[in-house]
């Protein structure tokens, strides 16, 4: 069985060039957030399941829930998932599209852990360096995470840039033994 991603990924392009040629990324953006988030719902989750619900109705499930966040095409994208039993990707389709959108805007998204909270100055900081680094604007999400002692561990697409305290300890160690 293919992986989801591989599955997902004409959906997402689908949705991209459709919001594209709209000039509607940052809707659809957010529509596809929503169809997601609501995807994601145990009780949606369990009332999709229901093999006596149809396609029309599954579909109607999540248009009912989003009433008037979803246009017309995200209406036809939800009722082609549902036909084709694919409303559980709606998650992957939504990061696939996102990372298709990040790209056309020349955005990166960047995973900034760190063992203590960063103040605003410190964070602009970071994100100026990220992006002269990088060429691209980049968009941090911080999270806490103790056990690095100090210092900051960013993962950037398919880069890690590890400057903490534990990286630093290990890499010691390590010369040490050798």
């Amino acid at each position: 069985m293919a992986e989801p991603s591989t599955v997902a990924r004409p959906y997402a392009e689908a949705a991209f060039r459709l919001a594209d040629e709209a000039n509607a990324l940052a809707k659809w953006s957010e529509m596809l957030g929503a169809l997601a988030q609501v995807g994601q719902d145990q009780r949606v989750q369990r009332a999709v399941a229901d093999p006596d619900l149809s396609d029309r109705q599954v579909a109607g499930v999540f248009i009912s829930i989003l009433s008037g966040k979803l246009n017309g095409e995200a209406e036809n994208l939800l009722r082609v998932l549902a036909e084709n039993k694919r409303v559980g990707l709606l998650p992957e389709i939504r990061t696939q599209f996102e990372a298709l959108k990040n790209e056309r805007e020349g955005v990166a998204e960047a995973e900034v852990h760190t063992a203590f909270e960063l103040n605003a100055a410190q964070l602009a900081d970071l994100v100026q360096r990220l992006e002269k680094k990088t060429g691209r604007k980049v968009r941090a999400q911080v999270r806490i995470d103790k056990d690095l002692i100090g210092g900051v561990k960013v993962v950037l697409g398919d880069k890690v840039i590890d400057g903490s305290a534990r990286a630093q300890l290990a890499a010691l160690e390590a010369a040490l033994k050798a």
